[in-house]
Formats: C-alpha cells, structure tokens, sequence
C-alpha cells in the first residue's frame, strides 16, 4: 500500500470508493433508495471538480499492491483557523486491514505540515464503527452535536476534534 496526494485523473477511483463505502457503512442508517441512488458518475464529475479547483481541498488516496485506489481522505481548513478532515472512506474489502489507520495518519501529518494544531470531523451518531475507529486514532467528541437531514432521514451528527500534536 502507499499514499499519495490525489490528481484530477483519480476522480473516478475516488467517487467508486465514495459511493461503495457510503452503501456499505451506513446500510441501515440512511434509507435504502438513497444509498442505492448514490450514482459514480455524478460523484467522479464532483470530485473532478474538486480535484481541479484552484482552492481545492487537500486529497490523499491509499492504493493497494496493483495501483488502484482503495481509500481516500479530504482535508481542508475551517473559517475558525482549525482543520477539518471532511472525509475518510475504504472500499469494505479494506476494512480492518491497516488502510484506514495509515491514511489518518498521513492526513494528520499532512494538517500538522500546514500548520494546524488541531482538527474536527463529523461522524453519524448512529456509525458505531465509524466512532470507534476515530476514537481509537485518539479523536473524542467535543460535546456537539447537529441534526441534518440525509436521504429524508434526520439524523445526528456529532462533531470530534483532536489536537494534532498530541
């Protein structure tokens, strides 16, 4: 496996682990017909509009033995001077295997090498596995909490932060 900053040309290897990874983690959270809605192609023309913006969030991608992109993280700066990392993602094949730690490992080095001591995410409430996984890379929530909408369906998000340099 190895990291790497993302390029316009993953776009489409982005949007697939965008899409399989929605489906898979929040079956049974957000409603079927929306998961099963998600559409690559409308994501890979989002994420190669995001990979080619001139503001464009910092994108790194894990790719396994053959090349190909298995996982996926975005980060960028909050208007309060933190970072925020909007999005860590791995194809379920990749579950539990070690990706998922070594990409929030490079995103956290990279947020440190930017200058940011510290950083927020927002996790589903409702993704036990999800909360676990950041709590174990040392994230804890910081007692916030939204409710937002998501495929007709309310659901609670809750804010972590990690100071980075600890």
């Amino acid at each position: 496996m190895s990291i790497r900053e993302a390029c316009p040309e993953d776009a489409a290897a982005v949007a697939v682990v965008h899409v399989r990874s929605w489906r898979a983690a929040y079956r049974g959270l957000v409603p079927d017909r929306y998961l099963d809605a998600l559409d690559t192609e409308e994501r890979t023309a989002v994420w190669r509009e995001r990979l080619t913006a001139p503001d464009r969030p910092a994108v790194l991608v894990a790719t396994g033995g053959d090349g190909r992109v298995v996982a996926f993280s975005c980060v960028r700066p909050c208007p309060d001077g933190t970072a925020e990392l909007a999005a860590l993602y791995a194809l379920p094949e990749v579950w539990g295997t070690g990706v998922g730690r070594a990409l929030l490992a490079a995103s956290t080095e990279a947020l440190v090498a930017a200058g940011f001591r510290e950083a927020a995410l927002w996790v589903f409430a409702g993704n036990a596995r999800g909360r676990r996984f950041y709590e174990a890379g040392g994230w804890r929530p910081d007692g916030t909490a939204v409710r937002e909408e998501t495929g007709g369906r309310v659901l609670e998000e809750l804010r972590y932060r990690r100071d980075l340099l600890a």
